[in-house]
């Protein structure tokens, strides 16, 4: 059984907050980090971006950079 567009949302939005918490970073931080590597946005944007699990995959990669992941297991 293939598997639904919603559960592969929620794939990538835990895998994101599982790398958010592992390195304890808030979103607020999270903020500060993105903006540091040329990525503006606001917190609450953010915080709806990755709830709803509904954000690009350059997205994903910019969060992952701006908080130091060089390796993903999935």
């Amino acid at each position: 059984m293939p598997v639904k567009e919603k559960e592969w949302e929620d794939r990538v939005k835990g895998l994101l907050k599982a790398e958010l918490k592992r390195k304890n970073v808030t979103y607020a931080e999270l903020v500060g980090r993105l903006a540091d590597i040329g990525v503006h946005d606001t917190e609450p944007n953010i915080r709806n971006k990755i709830s709803r699990g509904k954000f690009t995959s350059v997205f994903l990669v910019q969060c992952l950079t701006a908080i130091g992941v060089t390796e993903l297991r999935l």
